[in-house]
């Protein structure tokens, strides 16, 4: 018999458990506060953002479209970037670019993910670059 009740709390335990984490789970998919990922940086609607939004409000890991000009080459495969509302550093890889040239007067949209570090440093980690206009 007591085989038995050490079976079943041992499966009463368990089943709180599981349904615990389910009921943690099914709660976290409603959040949309601080920390859900979904974010309070403004977008145009198109999926755009500003320089201006992001800085003011850096959410690592935030997917973000920006479209304006590398600025200057800051170092290898590190660029300055501005889209007129202010400026951020851009690490693009060189296999991103396309095969046309891009100059400081090229308008450019980079796609990527906003990067802060350990000193607050905000950095966008570009995943794709496309040409606009020359």
């Amino acid at each position: 018999m007591k085989l038995y009740d050490v079976y079943v709390q041992k499966s009463v335990r368990w089943s709180s458990a599981v349904l615990l984490a389910f009921t943690v789970f099914v709660a976290e998919g409603a959040y949309i506060g601080p920390g859900s990922g979904v974010s309070s940086v403004p977008d145009s609607g198109d999926g755009t953002t500003t320089v201006a939004a992001i800085l003011k409000n850096p959410q690592d890991d935030r997917r973000v479209v920006l479209r304006g000009n590398l600025v200057r080459k800051i170092k290898h495969e590190t660029y300055l970037f501005n889209d007129g509302t202010g400026e951020i550093i851009a690490d693009i890889d060189d296999h991103d670019f396309p095969p046309q040239p891009v100059t400081a007067n090229t308008k450019v949209e980079i796609i990527g993910e906003v990067d802060v570090d350990r000193v607050s440093v905000v950095e966008i980690d570009v995943k794709s670059l496309r040409i606009i206009s020359k």
